[in-house]
């Protein structure tokens, strides 16, 4: 509690539960801090205001709560939230979660506030704020990452012309456009919207009406709630209403794989930005120093979203091993599936925004990358095409070509004048390693030339329109 809270707070009462006639005594000490989930699950609290809202209406729709009380409990959950938004709500000790805080805090303001659990376990309430929050944060999280393939889509149109060598196995194989090579990772986190919104139609459910785990003998009606919630639609099962986690972790696995794609481009900043490759450079901003040696900028934006990858695979872990034991159907168990949501999800938008600082600034050295794709090597792949038009089998074409690369890399010649030389190949499949010619040709769909980029560019440029849309 702060100084402020501590000089207007009211005296507190004796510790209760939301189960105290059943139990002679109040919980232990050590039960208190393990169970009391109130640390983390009040950054849920506009959810829970908003479906005790829901509640409420819908209770008086079906007459077991008068209008009159009904304005007063959503009067007072208005003022509820106010002060929970700025900070002027005081948490008592018996506030083991924001449920019971809000709860508690409600039947002060309005006696009627008695009757807002009615109908109503913690179970189906607490299913529905997560499903809320977790909404609202995919939707955040989709945002920035249409943002960050804005900004992807922004340099590859700034990289008009210019190549690099693409890699396999870490080795120069061919040359691609720089655009192509940017846009693979667009298209990778486009895969990442498609799977979170995937994600969010399967949660888009309310559960609020399946109770502690059967439902009700009050007239309940959960589409009341689910309308005004926002809930596309209704639960069938009251049992799998209330243990149902998988939408958080369906959740966690599209964050986590988000996040490897975001450390697969943060590896490759890093490797780029090292002195050996030189292919970019990195703005002052997004950089840090060594506070021994003068002369280094660090890439430490990429390195963090590469280490911040395995925390996000961990998250997810985590929450598959609590939930593959669970019987039907609440289990205390199931109150670790909010922390590792939330770090996830805080994780992704700080590296999201960062990342997106880092790629704006950067100054792609593309006569670097050009000088690094200039082997006559990486156009080996050309030469065996050339033979294959010419009715050569391509097994016996990549033989060719790879005799003429053993004999030019023993020294036995240059490679171009080895080809020249072979009446097979001759001057104008020579021609073809000259430095530029190679990154032209590989114009199929999708393929790495200017003439097909241009193409993929227009398509990705509709992918981010639908995703805005």
């Amino acid at each position: 509690m702060s100084g402020d809270q501590e000089a207007g707070a009211r005296d507190e009462p004796a510790r209760t539960t939301l189960w105290h006639g059943r139990f002679a005594g109040g919980p232990a000490e050590a039960l208190q801090a393990l169970n009391d989930s109130l640390a983390f699950d009040r950054r849920m609290f506009r959810e829970d205001v908003a479906g005790s809202r829901a509640h409420v209406s819908m209770l008086a729709s079906v007459g077991l709560v008068e209008p009159a009380e009904r304005d007063a409990i959503l009067r007072a959950l208005d003022l509820v939230e106010a002060e929970l938004a700025d900070g002027s709500f005081v948490f008592f000790s018996s506030d083991e979660d924001i449920h019971t805080a809000v709860e508690r805090r409600v039947t002060e303001l309005a006696p009627a506030g008695a009757k807002l659990h009615t109908g109503r376990s913690r179970n189906d309430q607490v299913a529905t704020d997560l499903r809320l929050w977790t909404k609202g944060a995919i939707d955040e999280i989709v945002d920035l990452v249409v943002r960050f393939q804005g900004t992807l889509l922004a340099q590859a149109e700034r990289a008009d012309g210019a190549y690099l060598p693409g890699y396999t196995h870490l080795q120069q194989a061919q040359p691609v456009a720089l655009a192509h090579h940017l846009l693979a990772h667009g298209w990778a986190l486009a895969r990442d919207v498609d799977r979170l919104a995937d994600a969010r139609d399967r949660m888009d459910v309310s559960v609020l009406g399946a109770g502690a785990l059967a439902g009700s003998s009050l007239p309940l009606d959960p589409a009341v709630t689910a309308a005004e919630l926002g809930f596309s639609r209704v639960f069938d099962n009251s049992l799998d209403a209330v243990s149902d986690r998988d939408f958080v972790a369906e959740t966690l696995f599209a964050l986590a794989l988000l996040g490897v794609h975001l450390s697969r481009l943060g590896e490759e900043l890093i490797l780029w930005s090292s002195t050996e490759f030189g292919f970019v450079e990195l703005d002052d901003a997004f950089s840090t120093g060594s506070s021994m040696m003068p002369q280094k900028k660090n890439p430490d934006i990429a390195e963090l979203a590469r280490g911040k990858a395995g925390r996000l695979v961990g998250h997810l872990t985590a929450l598959l091993a609590t939930l593959k034991g669970l019987p039907l159907t609440y289990n205390k168990d199931m109150q670790e599936d909010k922390e590792g949501l939330f770090d996830a999800v805080d994780t992704v938008r700080l590296t999201l925004l960062a990342l997106d600082g880092m790629v704006s600034t950067t100054t792609f050295r593309t006569d670097r990358m050009a000088t690094a794709a200039a082997s006559p090597y990486a156009a080996a792949t050309d030469l065996a095409e050339f033979l294959v038009q010419r009715g050569t089998p391509f097994r016996d074409a990549h033989a060719i070509v790879g005799e003429h690369v053993r004999n030019a890399l023993e020294g036995k010649g240059e490679l171009s004048d080895l080809v020249a030389a072979d009446e097979r190949l001759g001057s104008e499949a020579a021609a073809l390693l000259a430095p530029g010619v190679s990154v032209t040709r590989r114009t199929t769909h999708g393929g790495g030339s200017p003439a097909a980029v241009r193409d993929q560019l227009e398509r990705f440029r509709r992918c981010l329109r639908d995703s805005a849309g």
